[in-house]
């Protein structure tokens, strides 16, 4: 079987250069028919283009929320992007979407993502596969006044590795790496992610969350943190590894700018929650009475392109775990990020942490990524500096160096391939290898 899989899955990397490469022969003058297009189309990076109610629009979903909260996936996948390919169909789709949305208050969507992983050296298995199946939505119940409104949001999920394969979560564990080749594709099954309100205030400018929420939706939000769209490898998504993040589970946040530019995020989820058996976690959150709090602030350059230019500061601390057997812990992390000639983003992230089950006591991450158009084709490069946790891992393990590169190709509006490979040097729990590479290759269609 693997021996099948591995010549198919190289063919897969190399067909999805393909269209790229034949886009590049229809020659300069379609290149610049594109960027007279996009330069008279609205978007987070042509602001000049977009009328009062689009950039009200724009304030609304783009808040002081992390590119995999509900609100702002949806507003994200409506963007046209740059698909190499044509697809009235998924445009139609889209348009019914937004009538729907308009008449009935209610925006939703259904995404599948699947990822294989190969790595050329391992302790156990090669290979790991898995995909997740998602359904999630808004419903604008109390549509207020000057940006005042309440929504409940939800986002349900089906996680599972395909046949025999371990999942490329656990790929880590078999190849000897502390931390997470792919941060979210498990094994878990079916699983509650999100069921909360959500109420703006002030005009919008304070937002309370309380129920069923995941902490990395506005905890360390920074624009690249997505492990669905951007990178694969949890040392470049929230808390560079270095937070002890917990499962979605029962909490409360609350959050908003202080000034035009400046914003402060804080909150309490509960360290046990089980997002499998969600009956457990209001257990564990009423009984065990053991939390993750955090507190956020930072600073964006406007707020309509909220985390494109941005700085700021996360510090959290969660309770001893006493059943998992996890001491107290706490920690501190930064993020800056520039958007630079509307294309390139270039961000610098760090952090530090005193046990909390965290995966790095000290984690240094910088890189970019380029874009043509938001919601399109996408390269990304990062590197990651970091040293396993003692507490987490054992004492004396060595420093670890993670490589990253990715190109998300848009085939289709709602269909994206992403090639990756990853160069994990100095993987600590194989000290027999020097180094290790990983191959990989997503798929995400959306509905």
């Amino acid at each position: 079987m693997l021996i099948v899989m591995r010549p198919l899955f190289v063919a897969a990397v190399l067909l999805c250069f393909v269209p790229v490469a034949t886009a590049q022969e229809q020659g300069q003058k379609q290149e610049q028919e594109q960027e007279e297009s996009q330069s008279s189309e609205c978007s987070p990076q042509n602001l000049d283009a977009c009328d009062e109610k689009t950039l009200s629009k724009w304030r609304r979903w783009l808040t002081v929320a992390a590119p995999d909260q509900v609100e702002r996936r949806l507003r994200i996948d409506s963007l046209p992007g740059d698909p190499l390919l044509s697809a009235p169909w998924a445009d139609k789709l889209q348009a019914k979407k937004s009538a729907f949305e308009e008449a009935r208050g209610v925006s939703w969507s259904v995404d599948y993502i699947n990822a294989y992983l190969y790595a050329n050296e391992s302790l156990g298995d090669k290979n790991a596969a898995a995909g997740v199946l998602r359904f999630m939505g808004v419903w604008e119940a109390m549509a207020g006044d000057g940006g005042n409104s309440g929504a409940l949001v939800w986002k349900a999920e089906h996680r599972h590795a395909y046949g025999d394969h371990v999942s490329p979560q656990a790929f880590g564990n078999e190849i000897g790496y502390a931390g997470l080749p792919h941060l979210t594709l498990s094994d878990q099954g079916g699983r509650l992610t999100n069921l909360y309100w959500r109420q703006r205030f002030r005009g919008g400018d304070t937002v309370l969350l309380a129920g069923w929420l995941d902490t990395s939706d506005y905890v360390d939000v920074y624009t690249l943190a997505s492990p669905w769209t951007d990178f694969f490898n949890y040392v470049f998504s929230t808390g560079g590894a270095s937070m002890a993040v917990p499962n979605e589970g029962l909490g409360a946040a609350i959050g908003g700018y202080l000034t035009e530019n400046i914003y402060a995020i804080g909150g309490f989820a509960d360290a046990n929650s089980d997002p499998a058996n969600p009956l457990d976690g209001v257990d564990t959150f009423f009984n065990q009475n053991e939390y993750f709090k955090h507190f956020d602030v930072g600073w964006n350059s406007s707020r309509e392109t909220a985390f494109l230019n941005n700085f700021h500061v996360s510090l959290w601390q969660q309770d001893e775990r006493k059943e998992a057997g996890v001491e107290e812990g706490w920690g501190a992390n930064f993020s800056w990020s520039q958007l630079i000639d509307k294309h390139w983003t270039v961000f610098l992230r760090g952090g530090f942490s005193e046990d909390g089950g965290a995966i790095l006591e000290e984690t240094v991450s910088t890189g970019f990524a380029w874009a043509r158009v938001p919601g399109g084709n996408k390269l990304g490069i990062g590197l990651n500096w970091g040293v396993p946790m003692d507490s987490t891992y054992g004492p004396d393990l060595p420093e670890q160096t993670t490589l990253e590169a990715y190109y998300r190709i848009q085939v289709f509006r709602d269909l994206a391939l992403t090639p990756d490979i990853q160069y994990l040097r100095n993987p600590a729990l194989n000290p027999s290898e020097d180094a290790i590479w990983v191959l990989g290759l997503r798929a995400r269609l959306v509905f």
